[in-house]
């Protein structure tokens, strides 16, 4: 393998650096994600908060039903499921505003 331009004592960062004025992107920063949940506007933080209670309990409901269906037990398992599917739409909702 060839040596690097300049010599075996330039950094990484150097040398990352040539490449980019090389390909003209020298003042572009690479793309980073939000890191503040509340950066977004109200609506997308009320729709995102609505979809992850719902899709929570509904795979919740769907997990019960189909369990009673199966096992023949109407209301049990999908009394359980209920309860812990609101409870992973909660779970999912705290983490999203937890610092």
């Amino acid at each position: 393998m060839s040596d690097p331009p300049g010599g075996k004592d330039v950094s990484f960062e150097e040398r990352l650096r040539a490449a980019r004025s090389r390909q003209g992107l020298e003042g572009t920063q690479p793309a980073k994600g939000r890191s503040d949940p509340f950066a977004g506007s109200p609506w997308a933080i009320g729709l995102r908060v609505g979809v992850e209670l719902v899709a929570a309990l509904m795979v919740g409901v769907a997990i019960g039903w189909l369990l009673d269906r199966w096992l023949g037990t109407r209301p049990v398992f999908l009394g359980i499921f209920v309860l812990l599917g609101g409870a992973a739409g909660i779970r999912n909702v705290w983490r999203l505003f937890a610092p």
